[in-house]
């Protein structure tokens, strides 16, 4: 296979008539290369040939340059007889795409499901002495009704990876078959959708997660977890509000004590396992401080925040901007808060339903909406740049005291 330093010409007269044959030699131009030649219908064809632990010459790695030179031959093939047929997956018409039909079944069945009923969730939680008067309704701890019904209609880019599928598999967008020996296409990591690299770029924004892929729940994409679970509010923070409100928001300190980190822990990788099944009531968990403390950490480990990036520029300009009345200060920051894509906007208007019904026990509970905003602004919101970050903390804290001041004003 290894041939040394050999020229072209010696390359051609060693693989002369046998198409399907392949020689590593030494590169002419570059001495400290290697090309890679392959004879295919009469022709010697060179490529540069690289390693870094795997085999190459473009995006796919093979442990062998047999199977490199196997795959290789397999697309020379497709390119020479089925030109045609490749030309067309990347014209192809989206609306008139196998897919299109596939997916609006697929959001059809999703609306259909009937959502958990709350009713049942409200009956395993344990309702103690101190619970706030007429705040703890099911009215008030329900998530807006319009938007239960819109989830999958909210917008989600796929996540396609690269991958090796074992067997004979077909395109999801063109229902045409994926050729090669490895890295035949790509699968999204949210919703299972497969495709060729070519189509899944004509692919849009429509991904329908299914929970079967998504492994966890904290440190999940937010989208990908409403979507997923068909509830406009994650489960996570739905059942540890109706927990933490049956329990009451009157105790001294709430959200600024932390509850045992063990605690915490065990909470997290039991939502991660079970889901809505999770057990919070008192009778399992007696500190209502692991509860908050889960909220908090459910909060701080979303990789998008819960207030946004594109929001979070708009709204440090809204209190920093000289001059501005409250008035105009407040429109800013409405205006910056409609940025946000439905599922963040829908959970952050909850949570902030819930610190109001907190902040009317301030003199209980002594977190007013600046004692709130101490606790809560590191975790809502965050800037890309880690260091800018750290000179806006002032900032941040007065975007999200005005926005818990005001909040039925700024989330209706």
């Amino acid at each position: 296979m290894y041939h040394g330093h050999i020229s072209r010409e010696d390359t051609d007269r060693l693989l002369d008539d046998k198409d399907g044959s392949y020689l590593v030699r030494k590169s002419d131009r570059a001495p400290e290369a290697f090309t890679l030649a392959i004879r295919f219908d009469g022709q010697t064809k060179n490529f540069k040939l690289y390693h870094d632990g795997q085999h190459y010459v473009g995006e796919k790695r093979f442990d062998t340059i047999h199977d490199l030179v196997a795959d290789g031959l397999i697309t020379f093939y497709l390119e020479s007889r089925a030109s045609d047929y490749i030309e067309s997956l990347s014209i192809s018409n989206y609306a008139e795409s196998p897919y299109l039909a596939y997916s609006t079944k697929k959001k059809r069945l999703a609306r259909s499901t009937t959502r958990r009923s709350s009713t049942g969730t409200n009956n395993q939680v344990t309702t103690s002495n101190c619970s706030v008067e007429n705040n703890s309704s099911d009215e008030q701890l329900s998530p807006d009704s319009d938007f239960a019904t819109n989830v999958q209609e909210y917008e989600k880019s796929h996540c396609f990876k690269v991958q090796n599928f074992i067997g004979l598999h077909w395109c999801d967008y063109c229902a045409n078959f994926m050729w090669g020996l490895i890295a035949q296409g790509v699968k999204c990591q949210d919703c299972g959708f497969e495709a060729h690299k070519k189509c899944s770029e004509r692919v849009p924004n429509d991904c329908m997660p299914d929970m079967k892929y998504v492994k966890r729940l904290f440190g999940a994409d937010l989208t990908t977890v409403v979507k997923a679970q068909n509830t406009p509010i994650p489960i996570v923070v739905e059942k540890c509000i109706k927990e933490i409100e049956h329990r009451g928001v009157d105790f001294e300190g709430m959200y600024r004590v932390a509850g045992f980190h063990d605690d915490i822990e065990a909470v997290r990788m039991e939502f991660d396992r079970d889901g809505e099944n999770t057990d919070i009531s008192e009778s399992r968990l007696e500190d209502v401080n692991t509860l908050t403390s889960v909220l908090k950490l459910y909060f701080r480990l979303l990789p998008i925040p819960l207030i946004s990036f594109e929001s979070y520029p708009k709204l440090l300009e809204a209190v920093q901007k000289p001059g501005l009345k409250e008035k105009e200060k407040l429109q800013m920051i409405k205006e910056a808060l409609h940025l946000l894509q439905p599922a963040h906007y829908q959970t952050l208007k909850y949570l902030m339903a819930h610190l109001d019904r907190v902040i009317e026990q301030q003199s209980k509970n002594m977190m007013s909406p600046e004692n709130l905003a101490i606790v809560f602004a590191p975790t809502l919101m965050r800037s890309p740049d880690a260091t800018a970050s750290l000179m806006a903390v002032k900032l941040e804290q007065t975007v999200t005291e005005l926005i818990l001041s005001n909040q039925k004003e700024l989330l209706r």
